[in-house]
């Protein structure tokens, strides 16, 4: 249920954003999750589609790009990708590691629609 909450702060920011751009629609909307963070795509979209509704965010295109987990060994300095819950240094066998990525969440980039700027006096539309 926290998706909702979620979702919620992604339309709030991207409506400030797309403010103060002066858009008049949001077309598309970039996100990045990490592979270890508990975020849904399937319910961010349904609650998405909810609370969008009214405003120019409404139909807007959830794209969500999923960034793999990666840890590194606190003995060897090593990174590498979490495989199937390993998490074990293959370069040094150690089992002191830590997660340096795949816990991301968050709203990368906005696609809008500008409104066409007005004639200003003295000009011809």
């Amino acid at each position: 249920m926290h998706e909702l909450s979620v979702t919620q702060n992604i339309l709030e920011i991207a409506l400030r954003h797309a403010q103060q751009a002066g858009a008049v629609r949001i077309r598309e909307i970039n996100l990045v999750i990490g592979e270890l963070s508990s975020i849904v795509d399937d319910s961010v979209q349904f609650y998405w589609d909810i609370i969008s509704a009214g405003t120019i965010a409404q139909e807007a295109r959830l794209n969500f790009v999923r960034v793999p987990a990666k840890l590194r060994c606190r003995q060897c300095g090593h990174e590498f990708a979490l495989g199937r819950n390993d998490y074990v240094c293959p370069a040094c066998g150690s089992f002191a590691v830590s997660v340096v990525g795949g816990e991301e969440f968050y709203l990368d980039s906005i696609e809008v629609d500008l409104a066409e700027p007005q004639p200003g006096p003295g000009q011809t539309p």
